[in-house]
């Protein structure tokens, strides 16, 4: 579980944490009853079948399978019992339905540390799985994702010739990412278009890009936050600090395309607009709840504000909006969110693979669980290819309108 004191809470990303699974128990008990069938099935080469823990399944089956694939199965010699273990784990993970739980053999688990430290080549874009599609959340901003035109919902079908039908997140993400300056052809499918197109990207070294920031002619502070990420704070409170400065009549937050980041991170922003002590949002598992509170005085929680939403906000973004919305009225202008709303914990199992598992929801002061239905804009505004091709965005055009009717309504 998440430790409660901001000095641990700080190295927890939005969807990672720890649980604890013992599999050991079930190799134990399923031996036992493998023993039970007319046929006796001899077990070798499979340590550490002991635990005391109990286990309510006939695994009985699972060692009948086991036998049958290693006498009969065409490519069992070239399958080690290692890999079929791996494998085992690995549909038991899918057997939950959780589209964000994943297992990782002990090379895949040293690949996905070095992603998480950001050691990588890639195209620059947050990806996840809707509706059981592998679907780009967002394009980062100043990526070849951005670039080759990518827009978040777009349905990702196939990655250069290998299928996505079967893939999980990390599996997808292990294809896409390569050396830098080689190509990765995404087949994609997108609302309104006829059929799916090839988009050839070129991997770069991607740069998370964190935040701009304009004071418009109008008076009115622009803030665009590309993610939540260790700079986001101090960027965020040069911005306000100049803003105030020089008199802004008001504050549009673009949450536009931000796939999210640090959970502290979200919960600090919030504390320029949210009082002292507050709840921001709650984490809830099966066994219990932890509430994150505002650390700021909420300096800013009479000062107008409007925030631009889409398809591609998610995760924090989600916590921020919906916070302020639930917590100060804030108004949200663009589409519906992506609605990426739980948390993901990680463990490490015995032998250098890990478990990735959702063991929570966050839950929005007004009990609003965000997960899958994301936040729905109070004003929906759509923002097409042709407007973005034209250089227009209604989306802050509309921002603009509500803004300065809450600023002459004060």
């Amino acid at each position: 579980m998440l430790e409660t004191s901001w000095k641990k809470v700080s190295r927890v990303i939005i969807g990672s944490v720890v649980i604890i699974v013992i599999f050991g128990g079930g190799f134990y008990f399923g031996f036992n009853r493998g023993q039970e069938f007319p046929k006796n099935i001899v077990v070798t080469g499979v340590s550490n079948l002991d635990s005391n823990e109990p286990v309510t399944a006939d695994f009985g089956l699972f060692w009948q399978a086991w036998d049958k694939i290693n006498q009969k199965a065409l490519n069992n010699t070239t399958t080690t019992d290692q890999e079929k273990i791996y494998g085992a784990i690995s549909g038991l993970i899918k057997s939950i339905g959780d589209d964000h739980a994943e297992f990782f053999s002990p090379s895949d688990s040293e690949k996905f540390e070095e992603d998480i430290r950001g050691n990588f080549g890639g195209i620059g874009a947050e990806i996840g799985i809707r509706d059981k599609i592998l679907t780009v959340i967002a394009p980062l901003k100043n990526t070849p994702a951005s670039r080759a035109g990518l827009e978040p919902g777009d349905k990702i079908f196939w990655v250069d010739s290998t299928s996505t039908d079967d893939l999980n997140v990390d599996e997808a993400v292990k294809i896409i990412r390569g050396e830098v300056g080689t190509q990765v052809t995404l087949t994609i499918f997108r609302e309104g278009w006829e059929k799916t197109k090839d988009i050839t990207i070129t991997r770069a070294n991607i740069q998370v890009p964190t935040l701009d920031y304009e004071i418009r002619e109008d008076g009115i502070a622009y803030i665009s936050l590309y993610s939540f990420n260790q700079n986001s704070n101090q960027l965020f409170y040069e911005a306000i600090l100049d803003a105030l400065s020089k008199n802004a009549k008001g504050l549009i937050l673009d949450l536009r395309n931000n796939p999210g980041g640090f959970l502290e991170v979200s919960v600090r922003l919030a504390g320029w607009f949210v009082p002292n002590g507050k709840v921001v949002v709650s984490e809830k598992s099966r066994s219990d709840s932890l509430e994150f509170t505002s650390p700021g005085n909420g300096s800013l929680e009479k000062f107008p504000t409007v925030i631009i939403i889409n398809g591609g906000s998610a995760s924090a973004s989600e916590i921020l909006a919906g916070a302020l919305r639930d917590i100060n009225g804030t108004k949200l202008v663009g589409k519906t969110t992506f609605g990426k709303g739980t948390v993901q914990q990680i463990e490490n199992l015995a032998d250098g693979s890990t478990l990735k598992l959702t063991t929570a929801n966050w839950v929005l002061p007004s009990g609003k669980i965000i997960d899958k239905e994301g936040l729905e804009p109070d004003y929906r505004v759509e923002l097409t290819e042709e407007d973005i091709e034209n250089e227009v965005d209604p989306q802050l055009d509309k921002a603009v309108e509500v803004i300065n009717e809450i600023i002459k309504n004060q």
